[in-house]
Parts: structure tokens; sequence; C-alpha cells
């Protein structure tokens, strides 16, 4: 997660590419369905374009959670998304709690996430 989330704020996607699989898929709230990895890495980046001093805090710690039904891992993670708007000078701060699903691989299949993104969406 910590890796994922140095090279969102570094926007290295070849790093990101690394850490998904081929196939990942992401969601986060507000979304009507998942996209392609991909997809979700074009969005990443345009982040910077609306956003200047973008950072990312972890709240507490990870919870890595395995299934022994069809052998699920899962790490739940609490996290604090801020950037300053380049277009109003306003810091936006979203809480929100993120699930990866990770392959046998060790790769990210699935990352769902949830918070009020509505604050970066108006700005």
């Amino acid at each position: 997660m910590n890796n994922a989330t140095k090279a969102y704020l570094a926007k290295d996607d070849a790093a990101n590419m690394a850490i998904y699989s081929d196939t990942a898929k992401w969601w986060t709230s507000g979304m009507d369905k998942p996209v392609d990895i991909k997809a979700a890495i074009k969005m990443w980046d345009n982040d910077f374009n609306y956003y200047d001093s973008i950072s990312i805090k972890p709240v507490g710690y990870p919870d890595y959670l395995h299934y022994i039904d069809q052998d699920a891992k899962i790490v739940q993670s609490w996290w604090k998304w801020s950037g300053k708007s380049k277009k109003t000078g306003e810091w936006v701060t979203i809480p929100c709690v993120q699930f990866d699903i990770f392959n046998k691989d060790g790769r990210i299949d699935y990352e769902g996430i949830y918070g009020d993104f509505s604050k970066i969406v108006e700005n």
C-alpha cells in the first residue's frame, strides 16, 4: 500500500503498473462501475492538473484479512487525501477507507475506495 501511494504521489505510472495486475479494476465512491487499471492511472495523474501539494496520510494501521475460503487476501486501510485547489486556492481533505484484493502473485486485482470525493469533483 505504501508503494502504491508513493507511486501515485510521484506520478510513476510504471511503478503503479507493477503493483496492480494487468486485469485489475479500480472503483471509488461516486463511480457507476469499476474501470481498468490503465484508465484509473490516467485519472490519478489528472488529479495533479487540478491540485497542488497533494498528500496522502495513513490513519492508523492497515488490516490484512486472509480468508481460507477461496484464499482471499484483502488489505483494509484508512487514509486522508489532501490537496490545494489550483482554481480556488482552497485546501481539500478527504478521509477514506480503501479495500485492496490481492491475487496469488501478490499484485492488486481490485481496489475500492469509499469517501466523499464530491469536493474534488467540484474544484
